[in-house]
């Protein structure tokens, strides 16, 4: 994993869950959303860039859309299970620059920056509800 993914897995990994389901959704569909607005920006100037980030982002989209997010309808992937797929797919956002071997100084700081945020958000949702005494 990237230096900035790692330094902010390492830096928010052992602090307090404070993010809850419906943040976590919003935070999800953001970071989708940046993905496409990205792909649509870089089409003309970096393919590989563009392509990158398109995946990236059906991938998030999928995600959130098959997560029973707490609140919500059952679905095929429980929220806890969401929140360890997550980290690989931050992962996976990490490492698209050097996969499709995209040169451009600009975009590479993009897919480390959003892989960052995502980890982010991630170590800091309540993935489990809290016991009830």
């Amino acid at each position: 994993m990237p230096v900035l993914s790692s330094t902010a897995d390492v830096l928010t990994r052992k602090l307090p869950k404070v993010i809850e389901g419906k943040a976590h959704l919003a935070v999800d569909y953001a970071v989708a959303g940046s993905l496409f607005a990205a792909g649509s920006w870089y089409w003309r100037r970096n393919r590989r860039a563009a392509l990158g980030a398109l995946a990236c982002g059906a991938s998030c989209v999928g995600l959130a859309l098959l997560t029973s997010y707490p609140g919500r309808k059952k679905k095929s992937i429980s929220f806890p299970l969401h929140g360890k797929i997550e980290t690989g797919l931050a992962a996976m956002i990490a490492t698209m620059p050097e996969f499709l071997r995209i040169e451009g100084e600009r975009e590479r700081r993009y897919f480390l920056t959003t892989a960052g945020i995502l980890t982010v958000a991630s170590n800091l949702t309540r993935f489990h509800s809290r016991p009830s005494h």
